[in-house]
């Protein structure tokens, strides 16, 4: 981005699981919550049900990740996930569990100037502490039910994944008028958006993703 203009700031779109990480964020954080309360792993057998009909060709990601997260955490008062998921992050951050490649380019961009974006399928259970503690001003993640002070767990809103992010995206360019748009991912189903940014840069991608990517005209890295 050598070639920016100085004088206008970029609208700096991150993915988290993959691309700010070391790896995908909610396993952890549901395998957290399952050790704090071992009981519930009596009710895990209800999940297998939909574990099968994903294998089995049913690719709706958000109706499994919406079953696991009502089977572990479903019901829990606000207060017992809370106090998760502040535990949660404040082990992620500080632990080199974030990628320093990831946070050297946020950096760069925050010295710039630019409207740091992130933009996660991972659910608002915790994703807003991530984005709080790493200074993005804007953050939007798959968000999740709750029954008043009780988690339900269905999906509030579309899983933010593929077309939904490209949504997303649009709806950021509307928020920012006239600001160009970069955005990084570490999947395919980061390319739906990617594409339609201004520039994008694929990191820590698998084989297919990177061949897709190329087909797209979009560059590859990795950040360690």
């Amino acid at each position: 981005m050598t070639d920016r203009d100085p004088q206008k700031p970029w609208v700096a779109v991150f993915d988290l699981d993959g691309t700010l990480t070391w790896r995908d964020t909610l396993m952890p954080f549901l395998i957290g919550y399952l050790r704090r309360h071992p009981r519930r792993l009596f009710e895990l057998w209800r999940l297998a049900p939909a574990l099968v009909g994903f294998a089995l060709g049913d690719r709706d990601r958000g109706r499994l990740k919406s079953r696991a997260i009502r089977m572990v955490m479903g019901g829990a008062a606000r207060t017992a996930v809370d106090s998760w998921a502040e535990t949660f992050v404040s082990d992620l951050i500080p632990h080199r569990r974030l990628r320093p490649g990831a946070l050297a380019v946020l950096a760069a961009h925050r010295e710039a100037g630019d409207r740091l974006i992130l933009l996660s399928a991972s659910p608002d259970l915790y994703v807003p502490r991530i984005g709080k503690a790493l200074g993005f001003e804007r953050i939007i993640c798959t968000e999740v039910q709750w029954r008043g002070e009780r988690l339900d767990g269905t999906l509030k809103t579309p899983n933010r994944l593929g077309v939904e992010k490209l949504r997303c995206l649009e709806l950021l360019r509307a928020e920012y008028p006239g600001l160009p748009v970069v955005a990084y991912g570490n999947s395919a189903t980061d390319l739906e958006h990617m594409r339609s940014a201004d520039r994008a840069l694929l990191v820590n991608a698998g084989p297919a993703a990177r061949r897709a990517a190329v087909k797209c005209g979009i560059p590859v890295s990795d950040w360690t």
